[in-house]
């Protein structure tokens, strides 16, 4: 089910195209036979009551004004681009907090707007690609995470370390790691390491925490195991923020009916960090990091 948003925004483009339709096809063609009558009759073009009859009630103006607008906003979040900001720092260091992003919508299928039913397949997600989906526990609420484990596929998670076997093959096979540098990020205190992985055909940077331990008593299915076997139709998910990530290892996979788009873009992104003594508001931005601005790895 679509989000409040999307619903209102439906709910508006039904009314004012229904209204549009109505004044272009019968309400306007009424008015000006009208008209039409009273200048035959009056022989007055000018006269208050031609004037009058000619004028569209307010209503009907602002419908008609607003509703192309609205629909092709409509049209433009539902089945091509969609915003979204980052709230979160789970995504880190490729996706900071602040960052604006942009969702294609038909990366992996075209869907209805409201009960999101797919109505044309266009294509699947691939390993390393950032996704954001409905999330599976409370699916009014957007996630955006990287795809690790495809359908069919085993995924390990030991050490930091990815292993990864496909369905039909025999051998796990670890994820590339390199480049280990200290991040300047921080959690808790302690820096953060920073790695390149390479999942499939992508490569982008991941984060760690050297001194924390996996909880793999908190991993599902909670059997104390780091092993998941990706069903059919589904997909294992991870923030590259490792050790802060609200993920699959927590709380299940993806059903490919929740997935929203692919994150493709950053449009914009603001920095909110102040000091103690600022007297901003928390939601006002401190700066524009422009340098952010461009593709997604």
């Amino acid at each position: 089910m679509a989000n409040t948003f999307s619903l209102i925004l439906v709910l508006v483009t039904l009314v004012t195209g229904v209204v549009w339709t109505l004044e272009k096809l019968v309400w306007g063609k009424k008015r000006q036979q009208k008209v039409d009558d009273i200048i035959a009759q009056t022989n007055e073009l000018s006269s208050d009551i031609a004037r009058k009859a000619a004028v569209q009630p307010w209503w009907i103006e602002n419908s008609v004004s607003i509703f192309p607008v609205i629909a092709f906003v409509l049209i433009l979040r539902s089945f091509i681009y969609e915003p979204f900001q980052i709230p979160s720092g789970s995504m880190m260091p490729t996706l900071l907090i602040g960052d604006f992003i942009l969702v294609e919508k038909y990366a992996y299928g075209i869907k209805d707007p409201v009960f999101r039913t797919q109505l044309i397949e266009t294509g699947k997600p691939e390993r390393g690609d950032i996704v954001v989906f409905k999330f599976p526990p409370q699916p009014n609420i957007d996630y955006i995470k990287r795809v690790v484990g495809m359908p069919g596929d085993t995924v390990r998670y030991q050490k930091k370390e990815l292993c990864i076997q496909p369905k039909g093959e025999q051998t796990c096979k670890k994820v590339p790691l390199s480049n280990v540098v200290e991040s300047e990020h921080y959690q808790q205190n302690i820096p953060l390491i920073q790695l390149n992985e390479k999942l499939g055909q992508t490569e982008h940077q991941i984060l760690v925490n050297p001194l924390r331990q996996d909880n793999v008593a908190a991993y599902q299915p909670r059997n104390g195991v780091n092993e998941w076997v990706v069903p059919k139709g589904e997909y294992f998910v991870m923030g590259d923020n490792r050790d802060n990530s609200a993920d699959s290892r927590y709380w299940g996979f993806v059903p490919e009916a929740n997935l929203v788009g692919k994150a493709v873009a950053i449009w914009t992104s603001f920095e909110f960090e102040r000091g103690a003594d600022s007297v901003l508001p928390s939601w006002i931005p401190t700066d524009v990091r422009f340098s952010r601005i461009g593709g997604i790895d």
